[in-house]
């Protein structure tokens, strides 16, 4: 009976004007969900939920959650600092911290064990002088079979995570250089290959001659007048652009 009366006064409830309907989908209100508030529940989710970083209660207060903005974040009961995904985790560590604790990067990684395929060391890099140590880890990684990034600030480490998370599905083409096979890439590549001349340079004769013939034809002094060029480049493009061409191999018979 008290049942029946519950739910006949519930559906008046649901009719009037104080009643919102439940939010569907992933839960928005957790811990970092897209704007990394820093303050969670502590829930633990499996490592295949997909939809956003997973972190150990041990990095609670680390200012570098406050910089994974583009994907939603939640604390959990896991054994890396971060899971990026189902087959991705990373290890966070300070070279202030390291030096302070110089065993702690090599337990966390013995700890870690093989439970991922891709394991990102990421290193924040915040004392003044980091090459001792930061030889130290690059050892670890080859040793242990890490990929190591390095990070100047936490807000830079922080977009390093969200960037792992956003592009988790993501083909390796979107991060790779755009290839171009036309005939100014060509060219391009052709006056590159000449030591110190880089494409702006290329770019900068061309522009200045009109083709690629014309910047063989031009002499030396022409040549360094070319902005960007100078003499030194103007001297060793002459060079090249004038040098014996050699043919390999024997050479074909008339008949």
């Amino acid at each position: 009976m008290a049942s029946s009366e519950f739910g006949q006064a519930f559906e008046g409830l649901k009719s009037s004007e104080f009643y919102e309907p439940p939010p569907t989908g992933p839960p928005a209100g957790t811990a970092g969900s897209g704007t990394g508030s820093g303050t969670g529940t502590g829930t633990a989710r499996s490592i295949g939920s997909g939809y956003s970083i997973l972190v150990n209660h041990r990095q609670r207060g680390n200012p570098v959650l406050k910089a994974i903005c583009s994907v939603p974040w939640e604390f959990s009961d896991i054994q890396p600092d971060y899971v990026l995904g189902a087959k991705t985790c990373a290890l966070f560590l300070s070279l202030r911290y390291h030096q302070l604790n110089p065993g702690y990067a090599a337990e966390r990684v013995q700890a870690l064990g093989s439970a991922f395929e891709l394991r990102v060391l990421l290193v924040q890099v915040d004392v003044r002088e980091p090459h001792h140590a930061l030889k130290e880890l690059t050892r670890l990684c080859l040793r242990c079979d890490l990929t190591l990034m390095l990070a100047w600030s936490a807000d830079e480490a922080g977009r390093i995570l969200d960037t792992y998370k956003a592009y988790e599905h993501k083909s390796a083409e979107l991060i790779r250089e755009p290839q171009s096979g036309g005939a100014l890439a060509q060219v391009t590549d052709a006056l590159t290959s000449v030591r110190s001349v880089n494409r702006s340079d290329a770019a900068a004769l061309l522009n200045a001659f009109g083709s690629l013939a014309h910047v063989i034809r031009a002499t030396e002094e022409e040549l360094a007048l070319c902005p960007g060029i100078g003499p030194s480049k103007a001297k060793r493009l002459y060079e090249v652009l004038h040098m014996p061409v050699r043919r390999t191999g024997s050479p074909t018979k008339r008949k």
